[in-house]
C-alpha cells in the first residue's frame, strides 16, 4: 500500500505528524494575535519588534558577514580590473607619445640641418644640389659619406660638398642615385686654400683625425692664432672663397686647421653643381 507523501513526511519528522500540524497552527494563531495586537496597540507592537530586533541582531550581523565582505571582494576586484585596463590605455598611449617626440626631434633636426645650409652661399650662378647623408665610413683609413643624389640628380665626380658652415669634400664616386663623399678629414683629401689675412696659397691635407694640417706653407710665413681658411679656386674643383676652417697653434707652436663643418654630425649637405666647363670637367676626373 502507497504512502502519502504527507505521510512519508511525518515518518522522517522527529515529531509525530499530528504535533506538527499542531505546532504550524499555533504559529499561524500567534501571528494573527500579533497583527490584530499591533493593530490595537501598536506603540507596544513597535516595543516588541525592537526587543525583537535586540535579540536577533548579533545573529543578524553575522549572518551579513560574509555578505557585505563578498560584496565588497567583488567591488574591489572590478575595480582593479578597471585600474588594470586604465593602466594599460595610459601604457599604451604614453609609447605613441615617445615615438610622437622622437618623430618631433628627429624632424627639428632635419630642419635646423637644412637652415644651417643657408649659410654658406658662393657664386649665386651656381646651382645646388641638397642630399641627406646616408651612411659614413670613418675608419682608420678613410674618412667619407654616402649622399642621396646621383647622376639622376645631376651629381657629377669632382663636385664640391658644403654643410651649413663650410666646406666638407668632394665627389669621388657617383651613381645613378647614390654618391660618396670623400671629406676635408681623410688623408687623401687635398684642398687649395687661402689664409684670409695675408693671401698665402696653401694645401689643407687630411690626417684622418678631426682635424687637418696645412702642406707647402712658406715657413716664413706669419699664420696668427685663429688665421681663417678659404679656398683658392686653383685647379678648378673647389670654387673661390668657400670656408674651410681656422689655424689653431698650440703652446708648442704646432699649426693644425680645425674645420668650420662639423664633420662628425652632419645630416644634410649641398652638391655644388657649377656650369659645364671641359678645362673643370678635366681637372676633376684627374
Amino acid at each position: 500500500m502507497k504512502r502519502s507523501f504527507s505521510e512519508t513526511i511525518a515518518g522522517f519528522s522527529p515529531l509525530p505528524w499530528a504535533l506538527a500540524q499542531g505546532g504550524t497552527l499555533i504559529f499561524v494563531f500567534t501571528a494573527l494575535v500579533l497583527m490584530v495586537f499591533s493593530a490595537i496597540r501598536p506603540e507596544t507592537a513597535g516595543a516588541v519588534r525592537a526587543m525583537a530586533s535586540d535579540v536577533f541582531s548579533p545573529a543578524l550581523t553575522t549572518i551579513n558577514e560574509p555578505i557585505q565582505d563578498t560584496a565588497a571582494f567583488l567591488r574591489n576586484l572590478s575595480g582593479l580590473t578597471d585600474l588594470q585596463a586604465q593602466n594599460a590605455r595610459l601604457m599604451e598611449e604614453n609609447a605613441r607619445l615617445r615615438e610622437w617626440y622622437q618623430t618631433a626631434m628627429v624632424l627639428d633636426a632635419e630642419n635646423k640641418s637644412l637652415r644651417d645650409l643657408l649659410n654658406v652661399t658662393p657664386d649665386p650662378q651656381n646651382r645646388y644640389i641638397t642630399a641627406r647623408i646616408l651612411s659614413d665610413s670613418n675608419g682608420a683609413f678613410m674618412r667619407s659619406v654616402t649622399v642621396s643624389a646621383g647622376t639622376g640628380n645631376g651629381v657629377k665626380k669632382g663636385q664640391a660638398v658644403l654643410a651649413g658652415d663650410g666646406l666638407v669634400g668632394r665627389v669621388v664616386e657617383a651613381g645613378q642615385k647614390i654618391s660618396r663623399v670623400l671629406l676635408l678629414t681623410d688623408v687623401n683629401s687635398r684642398v687649395p686654400v687661402l689664409l684670409e689675412n695675408s693671401l698665402q696659397h696653401a694645401i689643407l691635407a687630411g690626417n684622418n683625425s678631426d682635424t687637418a694640417e696645412l702642406l707647402h706653407l712658406p715657413s716664413d710665413t706669419r699664420v696668427e692664432n685663429g688665421t681663417r681658411l678659404i679656398t683658392s679656386g686653383q685647379g678648378g674643383i673647389f670654387p673661390y672663397g668657400v670656408p674651410v676652417g681656422k689655424v689653431v697653434t698650440d703652446k708648442a707652436g704646432d699649426m693644425r686647421v680645425v674645420l668650420f663643418a662639423e664633420i662628425s654630425n652632419l645630416l644634410h649637405v649641398r652638391i655644388i653643381d657649377r656650369p659645364d666647363d671641359p678645362n673643370l670637367l678635366r681637372a676633376a676626373g684627374g
